[in-house]
């Protein structure tokens, strides 16, 4: 779900290979899509399984289709359906030109290997021409030979197959239905023979502390020092569990080694292994593994460990801003520290979990990806903690900006008894780039704003970002550059100076046209034929700015624009006008 990008994400951070699942008959749905990108960008090979080929209305080659026109990826097509929807029944394997049959007993273990059906015969030599066709490219060699009408042979083909796999030329492309367990025996297959080991992937490169790169590499080598990532913890009834990749070197029980974040060092207490629920114990472990390691006191998601005689930093992890807040308070006195302590431990285990005081109202607000993910965040400190908690209405996340360049001059005054304070600024005040936040320069000129004061100016202006002027929201993407000013001998101080440009900004914002920004969602809407009207008559309601529409198999998907502060329960009105058979997923554009 589109909530729990962050998990996606971060898994994609840490793997050298992926399955790429689609479901038979719902084809490339919009959070494949999104989920596809991030493996794009995290540059992970992969291999597509297409699955539920036995449900009502599935059909392989459209999804293969789909995969080609929506994803604009390259399916390499290893494996065709034998039977369709009730009738499927197995698959034939396009390199050995062999059909896998299984019976009803639904046990993956009972199966026969035979020649494909009379009817398939045409379709499998069909596809098996144009697999080998993509693959040839890959090496000139054997290109060569095809063109001269010799057909590489089978081990060759899986070389080449692995080789294009791994530089994200093609996508092996497999089918079945898992839940009858038809057709999954090809694809773990596939996933040895074709998917990268750890040394086949482009190593990391190790930055610095302020995120530039070295141009160093963590290879994978257990003989090299030591480094690891950690990519998620978990708070389980033994403590906290932290998953590390360990991209190279080795790490043994009891080794001391360097978080490069709080550059303090943390003993390794136990090493397990995880198996789903079941987790086995290790006394080393080396690079290319993911284990979990229990006892960690100060390391958070996306830190690195390092050896300590040798630290480097790896490329810390990307996670998304939040979308929505809402407001949360404990319903009695007692709950109030529960909470901040259930609150502390979720947010260490979900990144993309943001809690926060507001400072004016003192509310507790909790920021997430989006309503469901909030709402189970509050099921959580239900059920697991044992707080309970009234709920407030979420609040939206606007911005202000300018939209007019401003010259203005500010002089701050003050005597009283002793010295006083005095500072003089002019200043321009000018829109910025999209994206831009605050800039500041400072273009002064014979000294008449010192050096030494320019910082306490800035200092004063980024101040007041965050509260505009117009409704309290912050402020972005402008600039400031201070052209001029005056000072006085005795009664200029530093101090002078940002209370100057604290006034300055009061003063000039509202003479700057300020405008409010809002968030605006890119909203992916699924509705049934019979209802597309009624869905983007509301969508158009909602200030929505419909963009596309596809006419699929079993109805229409809308693309649109919609400002998020519309958006709010949404998919109970979605649900209402489609008869519970609309779905949409957004995500912050």
């Amino acid at each position: 779900h589109v909530d729990f990008t962050i998990e996606v994400y971060r898994s994609l951070k840490v793997l050298d290979g992926g399955v790429g699942v689609f479901c038979g008959s719902g084809g490339v749905e919009p959070q494949s899509e999104t989920n596809w990108r991030y493996a794009n960008d995290s540059k992970v090979a992969r291999v597509i399984y297409v699955n539920k080929l036995d449900r009502i209305g599935a059909d392989f080659y459209r999804v293969v289709k789909q995969i080609k026109d929506v994803l604009a990826a390259e399916p390499l097509v290893m494996t065709l359906p034998i039977g369709r929807e009730d009738g499927f029944v197995g698959v034939v394997d396009l390199l050995s030109r062999k059909s896998y049959i299984w019976d009803d007993s639904g046990d993956p273990m009972k199966f026969t290997v035979g020649e494909p059906p009379a009817d398939m015969v045409d379709d499998v030599e069909t596809w098996r021409a144009e697999l080998i066709e993509k693959v040839v490219d890959q090496d000139d060699d054997v290109m060569e030979k095809y063109l001269e009408g010799e057909e590489p042979d089978v081990d060759t083909l899986k070389r080449l197959i692995r080789k294009g796999t791994i530089k994200l030329d093609f996508f092996p492309t497999y089918c079945g239905s898992s839940f009858k367990n038809k057709g999954v025996q090809l694809v773990l297959d596939a996933v040895i023979d074709y998917l990268p080991n750890p040394t086949e992937v482009n190593p990391q490169p190790e930055v610095d502390l302020e995120g530039n790169e070295t141009g160093n590499f963590a290879i994978v080598d257990p003989a090299k020092p030591f480094r690891a990532l950690a990519f998620k913890i978990m708070d389980d009834r033994f403590g906290a569990l932290t998953f590390l990749r360990i991209y190279s070197g080795t790490l043994k029980k009891g080794d001391t080694v360097l978080n490069t974040a709080t550059g303090k060092t943390e003993r390794i207490g136990r090493i397990v292994e995880m198996h789903a629920n079941n987790r086995q114990e290790l006394d080393a472990c080396q690079a290319g593994d993911i284990v979990a390691v229990l006892g960690m006191k100060n390391v958070q998601t996306g830190h690195t460990l390092a050896d300590q005689n040798n630290p480097a930093t790896l490329e810390p992890m990307v996670f998304p801003d939040p979308v929505i807040s809402v407001a949360i308070a404990p319903k009695d006195k007692a709950g109030n520290e529960k909470m901040g302590i259930a609150l502390g431990k979720m947010v260490q285990e979900d990144p993309s979990f943001h809690v926060s005081t507001d400072e004016e109202s003192g509310e507790t607000i909790l920021k997430g990806m989006g309503e469901l993910h909030l709402d189970i965040k509050i099921d959580i400190l239900k059920r697991t903690h044992g707080v309970e908690v009234v709920v407030g209405k979420p609040q939206v996340a606007y911005r202000e900006t300018i939209t007019r360049l401003v010259e203005d001059e500010y002089t701050h005054k003050k005597q009283s008894g002793g010295s006083g304070q005095y500072a003089k600024i002019n200043y321009t005040i000018e829109p910025g780039e999209p994206g831009s936040g605050f800039t500041f320069q400072s273009t002064v000129t014979g000294g008449n704003v010192p050096r030494e004061f320019w910082p306490a100016v800035e200092k004063g202006f980024k101040s007041m970002v965050d509260k505009g002027t117009m409704a309290g929201f912050p402020v972005v993407d402008f600039s400031v550059n201070l052209t001029d000013g005056g000072f006085h001998a005795v009664d200029s101080s530093s101090i002078a100076f940002e209370i100057a440009a604290k006034a300055a900004f009061r003063q000039t914002m509202p003479k700057c046209a300020p405008q409010l920004m809002e968030p605006i969602m890119k909203v992916d809407t699924f509705s049934p034929d019979a209802n597309v009207g009624d869905v983007i008559g509301d969508l158009n309601r909602r200030r929505g700015m419909i963009k596309s529409q596809e006419a699929g198999a079993t109805g229409v998907r809308i693309k649109s624009e919609v400002p998020l502060s519309e958006m709010f329960g949404y998919i109970g009105d979605l649900r209402t006008m489609t008869s519970g058979r609309g779905q949409f997923s957004m995500e912050f554009s």
